[in-house]
């Protein structure tokens, strides 16, 4: 089952890769619970590097504030994982990068680390253009790596979907 999701992360990427570069935009990702398998997703694909800007994974909340600039504040109001810190993540890697549009990923993806409002499974994702971060939050079932690996796959659909959308609107 991981192989398919594999082979489907990899046609997401590329199917997006295709769709960032006709369009002329670049992209960055701010990762929490996926760890950086964005960033590897997309990197998989030659040329990449026409249209992929930056990937900082900021695990830890002092990271997520000093690179990213996420306020402590919303960190103790929400958690790490919600969706106003995925939003908060996107802006700025949004703001570290030349990238047009972004994703960010916060989750937790087990086997610890769940409650009862937030069970093991439960990712945060943010994504869009500046003035225009879309956010949701999803719950995943699996072992960690699967976890990560809907996370990652759900975060490169939203993406693809967006820019899908974003220039279908400006060329109708």
């Amino acid at each position: 089952m991981k192989t398919d999701l594999t082979a489907q992360t990899l046609q997401l990427s590329k199917t997006l890769g295709t769709l960032l570069a006709k369009a002329g935009e670049r992209v960055t990702f701010a990762e929490s619970c996926t760890g950086g398998s964005l960033a590897q997703a997309v990197t998989e694909i030659p040329g990449s590097s026409g249209w992929f800007d930056l990937g900082l994974v900021t695990y830890s909340n002092a990271m997520k504030q000093s690179l990213l600039g996420v306020s402590k504040g919303l960190l103790e109001r929400h958690g790490a994982v919600s969706e106003s810190v995925v939003v908060a993540m996107a802006r700025g890697a949004l703001a570290a990068s030349g990238a047009t549009l972004a994703a960010a990923t916060s989750g937790i993806a087990g086997p610890d680390g769940g409650t009862d409002q937030k069970p093991v499974g439960t990712v945060c994702f943010a994504w869009g253009a500046a003035g225009d971060l879309r956010s949701s939050t999803q719950l995943f079932s699996g072992d960690r790596g699967e976890v990560r690996v809907q996370a990652t796959n759900y975060a490169l659909r939203v993406l693809l979907d967006y820019l899908q959308q974003k220039h279908r609107s400006t060329t109708v």
